[in-house]
């Protein structure tokens, strides 16, 4: 294997928040290569990500977004393994960041498997249906290019536990379910 230029290592640390020693073995993998060692990165998350889809998380905070005029409001529950990720800034921007997305998108499911299936059923474009409805298959108002479940995924591999969205509630002056 050869040697990688820290600079570089560090380059690729701050674009993907991957620790040190990740982000020199993708480069080392990818010859050097930024790209490809993003994408070896973003592989690695994802398998991390499912490992740990299985452990139990009881801790985690509760995020509120009101938006500006104090006529929306979201209330989010953001769950992870220990306190002490609950108090992790990383943690608390994810869940500030959910919750103001929340409120810009108003979805109405967290994932697929909420959707009851005669719903599911009666759309023609399931697709479409998910990126509108489901929280995690929407793309993220502050980055488009990937959707909620990736900004997830990648906070579960940088952090290390598992991370999920519980549930969530949106609140708008005048509407009534």
């Amino acid at each position: 294997m050869s040697v990688v230029d820290f600079d570089r290592v560090k380059e690729l640390r701050e674009v993907t928040s991957c620790g040190i020693m990740d982000c020199k073995k993708a480069l080392e993998q990818a010859s050097g290569d930024m790209e490809q060692a993003k994408e070896i990165l973003m592989k690695r998350g994802l398998e991390i990500a499912a490992k740990k889809g299985s452990r139990t998380a009881k801790e985690g905070r509760v995020e509120v977004y009101v938006h500006m005029g104090n006529k929306l409001a979201v209330l989010v529950e953001v769950n992870c393994e220990t306190d002490f990720v609950a108090r992790n800034e990383d943690f608390c921007q994810f869940a500030k960041d959910v919750a103001m997305h929340i409120a810009a998108t108003n979805p109405s499911y967290i994932k697929e498997a909420d959707i009851p299936e005669d719903i599911l059923a009666s759309q023609k474009d399931k697709n479409l249906f998910l990126k509108e409805q489901c929280l995690l298959a929407q793309p993220f108002v502050k980055d488009p290019s990937k959707t909620i479940q990736d900004y997830l995924n990648t906070l579960v591999a940088k952090i290390g536990e598992n991370i999920l969205i519980s549930r969530f509630e949106r609140y708008r002056v005048g509407e009534v379910e």
